[in-house]
């Protein structure tokens, strides 16, 4: 497995976990979801963010998860999704401590924007 490197890791990390959050449980409710959402959908409405905003959001994470992935196998601009992801991440964290959110609602997002720096750095 000559291809699998730390980079290659991170990327699969972060790109399926994107890939996870957005398709497969958008819907669902979980202990990292700011103030009292249920959903990712009420989290930006949790945020004081504008519906359009919600699907600006997704698109961008998705199309960047399916870049990172892809970008394991396929020459692909992985730095840039990682870039975006990175600045949507730091974002992430900056709407928690709007809401007022406990430290631990932040750390899915800090450390998605850690594995993004590193994949930018490597």
């Amino acid at each position: 497995m000559s291809w699998l490197t730390i980079q290659t890791a991170l990327q699969l990390v972060v790109g399926l976990g994107l890939l996870n959050v957005w398709l497969l449980r958008s819907k669902s409710a979980t202990s990292y979801r700011g103030g009292e959402a249920k959903t990712l959908k009420q989290e930006f409405a949790e945020y004081g963010l504008p519906e359009i905003l919600f699907w600006i959001v997704g698109a961008l994470k998705v199309g960047s998860g399916l870049v990172l992935v892809a970008g394991v196998w396929t020459p692909l601009p992985v730095d840039v999704a990682a870039g975006i992801v990175a600045a949507l991440m730091a974002g992430a964290v900056a709407m928690h401590i709007k809401v007022s959110d406990p430290m631990m609602k932040s750390v899915p997002a800090a450390l998605m924007l850690a594995m993004c720096l590193a994949i930018i750095g490597l």
